[in-house]
């Protein structure tokens, strides 16, 4: 795939047998894939995109993952009370922006999402079979769950701009690839979303590169999941790009999720070990993984712009960083960045005020 072929470089590869087969919009970049003609090697289609127009960027349609990981039992943590999630109505401290969310499908029938605002964007050019709904519809819950519900959110009265970006391709796992997420990040972009949640990973890629620097240059905030690999993996992407906030996972105790990567790329931690959160089809199960926590920063980072219309990606940035709780070694580290978000003062409060969303525990077969 190519950003910043102009037309008479990609005529030049059609007629020496490249196909392009998708094409973005060009709102954030110009992104083409090709098709390398039969009997030619990926390593020479590249070399080929390279010599066609010297200024364009070429590079693979690499894979991403969503970063969730089930199986963790027993009560869920007291999540909202960790990082002292204690703010007023979203009235109060203005109007909350929308926040955009790429992930797989979302269960909006479920009864913590049914009736709330969520908008699935459509009309990508999704290959595969459809997603999952597991992660996008546990996501969601967290962000916008109704109060009250199985599985309350952070932000109940927020709107949601979704995009399942997510396929299945002959696999068990979902995935998606850098043509989609660069779809997935117009579409937002075309709508003024400055909040986008990608609780997702994979490896770095100059073209998904260069739509993010464009998609941050136009104001929008992108907070990405730190990944699950461990703590000798190498960097996730998109959450190593400059200027992406890269979240971490911690568990009640506030010791790091045991398979997160680690690096000088992590920026803050937040919640995502032994989560409740809601099921597709109804109820809710525990899970963990870094995926969940970025939801915590994508809706603190939604009360920053509620606070502060005026904020742009660095400065939100900044402010959710000297609201940290340092953890681990003294200052900045590849464990846990900054250190643990805390919610409390991001937007002035009342001393009455309850918390949005509470971890919920039942006493019958659906408790986690």
């Amino acid at each position: 795939m190519a950003v910043g072929l102009t037309s008479e470089s990609l005529t030049r590869l059609r007629a020496r047998g490249f196909q392009a087969d998708r094409q973005t919009k060009g709102t954030l970049a110009s992104v083409v894939r090709l098709v390398p003609p039969r009997g030619m090697s990926l390593a020479q289609a590249q070399r080929a995109v390279r010599v066609a127009d010297a200024a364009a960027i070429a590079d693979y349609d690499h894979f991403y993952y969503t970063d969730g990981a089930s199986g963790c039992t027993g009560v869920s943590c007291e999540a909202v009370s960790l990082v002292g999630w204690n703010l007023p109505a979203t009235k109060q401290c203005g109007p909350v922006p929308t926040i955009g969310l790429i992930d797989t499908g979302i269960d909006r029938e479920h009864e913590a999402l049914r009736g709330q605002s969520i908008e699935i964007v459509s009309g990508l050019q999704l290959h595969g079979d459809p997603s999952q709904r597991d992660h996008g519809t546990a996501i969601a819950a967290l962000l916008v769950g109704r109060s009250g519900s199985s599985a309350p959110g952070l932000l109940p009265e927020a709107r949601i701009l979704a995009v399942d970006a997510f396929y299945r391709d002959g696999g068990t796992a979902d995935r998606t690839d850098v043509t989609t997420l660069v779809m997935a990040l117009e579409a937002l972009a075309e709508r003024k979303v400055r909040v986008v949640n990608m609780s997702l990973s994979g490896p770095p890629n100059e073209v998904l590169k260069r739509a993010i620097a464009s998609a941050q240059a136009k104001g929008m905030t992108i907070i990405a999941a730190a990944g699950n690999n461990g703590a000798g993996a190498e960097p996730s992407y998109p959450a190593a790009y400059p200027g992406v906030i890269a979240v971490t996972a911690v568990d009640n105790k506030r010791d790091v999720y045991r398979r997160a990567t680690q690096g000088d790329y992590i920026d803050l931690a937040a919640p995502g070990v032994d989560l409740w959160v809601a099921a597709p089809g109804g109820g809710g199960t525990t899970k963990s993984g870094t995926s969940y926590a970025v939801p915590f920063i994508s809706a603190a980072a939604a009360i920053l712009h509620a606070s502060d219309t005026t904020l742009n990606p660095a400065d939100l940035e900044a402010a959710l960083d000297s609201n940290a709780l340092d953890l681990g070694k003294p200052g900045r580290d590849q464990t846990y960045g900054h250190g643990l978000l805390q919610a409390a003062n991001l937007c002035p409060s009342h001393a009455d005020e309850m918390p949005v969303a509470q971890s919920h525990v039942e006493s019958d077969a659906t408790a986690p």
